[in-house]
């Protein structure tokens, strides 16, 4: 069941069955040295396992746990290191919209716009990021089922952009718990559009420590590796130099060091879900 294709910035095609996607770059921008750090070795990586790349970083974490928890570096400066990105390495990038006042100016730089899981029915953010006409990876809210995307889908495309991109990041199971049911992501496949397994924000624990997340990242990988025997589209993944610094996310965030070993196993399976 192939989906449709969409490129992004003439550079990387999503869906109809070809080699996954890889959406990767630490949660947030902390600074310039550490992003284009991430960006040169995810970069190199992808190359030689012939993955393509785009790069993902956050100006903004709007929904932090905590009042007093690191957000990013700011709309103005994050869009100026990820134009860096773009220019210095050749990279497609993406990064989150909250409001519908930002998606204009980050479409200036970003060759993708990110919808957030919690405002994916958001209405008017919807419709702002459709109308710049860029693609647009939609996050499935944690307390949504695959089937309700279909209105997500629907919003986008009457606001005139076929572009859309749904992404799978797992589903609220009690208090302070996620699951993936890996069955939504063939749910959503049905739509047509393009599939995204986030891989990292799956495995988080959110609230779980109060002032902030928690997760599991031994986890990630294998749960990777399910969507890719699936067959999605793309794998959306958080790799850090030093996760365990990590100003977010810290506990779920894959290590820069480990992700050419985790990507060459994902190749593999891969190639044999989708015979190529």
């Amino acid at each position: 069941m192939p989906t449709q294709k969409i490129t992004i910035h003439n550079k990387v095609t999503i869906g109809g069955d070809e080699r996954f996607t890889l959406i990767a770059g630490p949660c947030a921008i902390e600074n310039e040295a550490m992003i284009l750090q991430t960006a040169e070795k995810l970069k190199d990586v992808c190359e030689r396992l012939q993955i393509p790349l785009i790069f993902k970083s956050s100006f903004d974490k709007a929904n932090r746990s905590s009042i007093y928890a690191f957000r990013g570096v700011g709309m103005e400066t994050g869009l100026k290191i990820l134009q860096k990105v773009r220019d210095q390495f050749e990279i497609p990038v993406v990064t989150d919209v909250h409001e519908s006042v930002q998606c204009e100016w980050v479409a200036e730089v970003a060759d993708m716009l990110q919808i957030p899981a919690f405002l994916c029915r958001q209405t008017d953010l919807l419709v702002a990021a459709a109308r710049t006409m860029k693609p647009v990876n939609v996050k499935k809210a944690q307390f949504m089922a695959p089937e309700d995307m279909k209105n997500v889908v629907t919003k986008m495309t009457e606001a005139g952009n076929e572009q859309v991109l749904l992404c799978e990041r797992g589903t609220a199971f009690g208090y302070h718990h996620l699951v993936v049911d890996m069955t939504s992501l063939w749910e959503m496949r049905k739509y047509g559009h393009p599939v995204v397994f986030d891989a990292t924000h799956s495995v988080q624990r959110p609230g779980d420590c109060g002032t902030f997340t928690s997760g599991n990242r031994e986890y990630v990988a294998p749960l990777m590796n399910a969507a890719l025997a699936i067959g999605v589209d793309a794998i959306f993944a958080e790799v850090h130099p030093c996760p365990d610094k990590a100003l977010s996310d810290a506990a779920n965030q894959l290590s820069l060091d480990n992700i050419e070993e985790i990507l060459k196993h994902a190749v593999e399976i891969d190639a044999v879900a989708k015979g190529c």
